[in-house]
């Protein structure tokens, strides 16, 4: 389930929600906390108030004191530093009569220095008595207030009895701490005592952590409020940009999205945008050619199907017997041309799906050339008598960066076209040769009739062959992949006639490594 809402949620919802959980999680394990410390520095007065009743205890049986009011008064005159460090001593008699409170006498300094009889003293009259024990000032939690002399008598008659029992209160901003117990003498209970202290060292140790988690709380809420902005503005947006721009690139749309501003970015997303930008640009340059490679395909497919129609219905309708065989030759020229199309633009094909799988490496292309040389000259050379020769300037390594098996079929198409316009007997010469700035030069030269063209650019193109005298031979690719596997290699290739002699030349030039 819990997979299932994040699931439908954006990254900037996801976050939200994530980390609200977290945080109703923390503050419930803060509200627990908050909850347990009071309870647990509360007990820890109340140990202390439960060892100054025992001591109190253990003084009263040791001196033989009754509870009475003047036994009482004489004891806290003479134990009084007993509770130097608490507010408030009261006693009780077995009857919850007051007997002795700390709160009437003067305990200044004074009482230390001068004798007894000197002290000052508060009498404990009816009406000082009636405000000790009968006024309704203590909240222990229920809806209504109780006075102490209640609590005393609730204590008296509980299970609890005989356990120190612990009670707060607050009143104008004072936090007080109670602990009474009873007092027993030889196995009898003789009175109670309730001993009272200030404990806003309490209030205040627990004001202090919950100003403290309010203060984390709201720091950590403005630092992911200012996250969940930077994290929005920053990121979560232009990566929303970046979806809108592929949909619509998918959809073809013509308001296509702008992201040049996230393409001047310097971080991660700045790379992203200017890779995609990229792609979406060779896939649209893919997709250009692809529909300009089938439509001149069909059209070079439709000329040899016209002329093919043509001479099959004249054949048809002829009964010369040389009328018949000019005709069936154009019929099989014709299905040539078509087959060598076909072929050759199935070849493309195949060849662009393994240039996207295939690795450019540094290599060196002189055992490379002399190889695809040692080949043709092995056919051609006893075929028509042409000699393929290599030659090179005899530099140390000619390395360039590019793919092994297309620098064999780049010098082997060149060959092909040399030998192919080279009359019988002639020479093909293949050089290799550094420039002054290292970069690696082929030339193939033969002693063919050269290009007639002045605009030599224009044999690269698709479909473009000169050949009337061999129609249906050539499909007119094999330089366009010449030209296409150059360019792979960041590459520069340049037809032109021979300046000494009759014939073509073609240079390749290769970056420098």
């Amino acid at each position: 389930m819990f997979n299932n809402i994040l699931k439908n949620l954006s990254i900037l919802k996801k976050f939200l929600f994530i980390n609200s959980i977290f945080f109703t999680i923390i503050g419930l394990f803060t509200f627990v906390y908050i909850k347990n410390v009071q309870p647990n520095l509360i007990k820890k007065k109340s140990s202390n108030h439960i060892e100054v009743i025992n001591n109190t205890v253990d003084n009263l049986t040791r001196l033989n004191v009754k509870f009475v009011e003047e036994d009482i008064r004489s004891f806290l005159f003479s134990t009084r530093f007993l509770f130097q460090n608490l507010d408030r001593v009261i006693f009780f008699d077995n009857e919850l009569n007051l007997v002795g409170d700390t709160d009437t006498l003067d305990l200044d300094p004074r009482s230390f220095s001068t004798r007894l009889d000197t002290v000052e003293l508060e009498i404990l009259n009816e009406k000082k008595t009636r405000e000790i024990t009968e006024k309704k000032n203590i909240d222990l939690g229920n809806d209504h207030t109780v006075s102490l002399n209640d609590v005393l008598f609730n204590y008296a008659g509980s299970k609890n009895f005989g356990i120190p029992f612990t009670f707060t209160q607050e009143e104008f901003n004072k936090f007080k701490l109670t602990t009474i117990k009873n007092v027993m003498q030889n196995g009898k209970n003789i009175g109670y005592l309730a001993i009272t202290e200030n404990a806003n060292d309490i209030k205040a140790a627990i004001d202090e952590r919950k100003s403290f988690i309010i203060r984390t709380a709201i720091a950590v809420g403005i630092v992911i409020l200012i996250f969940s902005f930077v994290l929005n503005r920053y990121f979560l947006k232009p990566i929303k940009n970046l979806v809108s721009y592929t949909k619509k690139i998918k959809n073809k749309d013509p308001k296509t999205t702008e992201i040049d501003s996230l393409k001047l970015r310097n971080d991660e997303l700045g790379l992203l945008s200017n890779s995609l930008d990229d792609m979406t640009l060779e896939l649209q340059k893919r997709v250009t050619q692809a529909e300009n490679f089938s439509t001149d395909l069909v059209h070079e497919i439709r000329n040899p199907l016209a002329s093919l129609k043509s001479a099959s219905e004249i054949l048809h309708d002829t009964s010369d017997v040389n009328q018949r065989i000019k005709l069936i030759d154009i019929l099989s020229h014709d299905v040539q041309r078509i087959e060598r199309l076909i072929t050759d633009y199935s070849q493309i094909l195949k060849d662009e799906v393994a240039l996207s799988k295939e690795k450019i490496r540094r290599l060196d292309i002189e055992p490379i050339i002399k190889s695809v040389v040692d080949d043709f000259n092995n056919i051609y050379k006893l075929k028509r008598g042409i000699k393929i020769s290599y030659t090179s300037d005899k530099k140390n390594k000619y390395y360039i960066n590019g793919i092994e098996n297309r620098i064999e079929q780049i010098v082997a198409n060149l060959l092909d076209n040399a030998v192919s316009f080279s009359e019988d007997n002639k020479e093909v010469v293949v050089k290799v040769s550094k420039s002054k700035d290292n970069k690696v030069i082929i030339n193939v030269e033969d002693e063919g009739v050269g290009f007639k063209e002045k605009d030599t650019n224009k044999i690269f193109k698709r479909f473009y062959s000169n050949r009337p005298n061999k129609f249906g031979e050539h499909s007119g690719l094999g330089l366009n992949i010449v030209k296409n596997l150059v360019d792979l290699h960041n590459a520069s290739i340049k037809a032109s006639n021979r300046a000494d002699q009759k014939g073509a030349s073609m240079e390749i030039i290769f970056p420098k490594v």
